[in-house]
């Protein structure tokens, strides 16, 4: 009983303006309605934007330089920025490396050294070609000696021939098995 009596006594308290909720902003008098069927506004937008406002005409006498310049050879233009970045003590500047970035245009040249640096691979697979059938249990034997397999394993890995006996071994590592299986009866190829 006591709290709904209290709950009913804090609804008729007066409560202050400034609690009142934004969204209730759009019910007050003083906002402006918009007409539904009016056209929108048009601003006119300049052609380019510039921050500092109006910039004021050049002078003459940069009028005159500007000519002199346009007058003047391309070689000649080409030395302007190097004397006056000498003359005005401008700070030389730095070449930017753009190693490991990808440019649209350069995107030839890159695809290039990526396919130079796919064919120097560092990991190969041996695999298994064909063996002799009299060799059979010699290949076996080698087999298991590099790969740690049992005898059945080994025997069914041999019997599936051509198959990838040891995948992910150096160069030297791949050689030195060829040369084993090669000695036992087998042919072994290197990818």
């Amino acid at each position: 009983m006591r709290i709904t009596t209290l709950s009913r006594y804090i609804r008729r308290l007066p409560r202050p303006e400034a609690f009142v909720p934004l969204q209730s902003r759009a019910f007050h008098s003083d906002v402006i309605t918009r007409d539904s069927k009016g056209k929108p506004i048009k601003y006119k937008i300049p052609q380019s934007y510039d921050p500092y406002g109006p910039r004021p005409p050049p002078s003459d006498k940069i009028v005159q330089l500007a000519e002199r310049i346009a007058a003047l050879s391309e070689e000649e233009r080409g030395h302007i920025m190097p004397a006056l970045s000498e003359r005005l003590k401008l700070p030389k500047l730095q070449p930017i490396s753009t190693e490991g970035m990808d440019l649209g245009s350069d995107s030839d040249a890159a695809g290039a050294k990526v396919e130079e640096k796919k064919a120097e691979k560092t990991a190969f697979d041996v695999k298994l070609e064909k063996f002799d059938a009299a060799a059979k249990i010699k290949v076996i034997k080698e087999v298991r000696a590099f790969t740690n397999l049992g005898l059945k394993e080994a025997k069914d890995l041999v019997e599936k021939v051509p198959t990838v006996l040891k995948q992910g071994v150096t160069k030297e590592e791949a050689n030195t098995i060829i040369e084993k299986i090669k000695a036992a009866g087998g042919v072994a190829v290197m990818e």
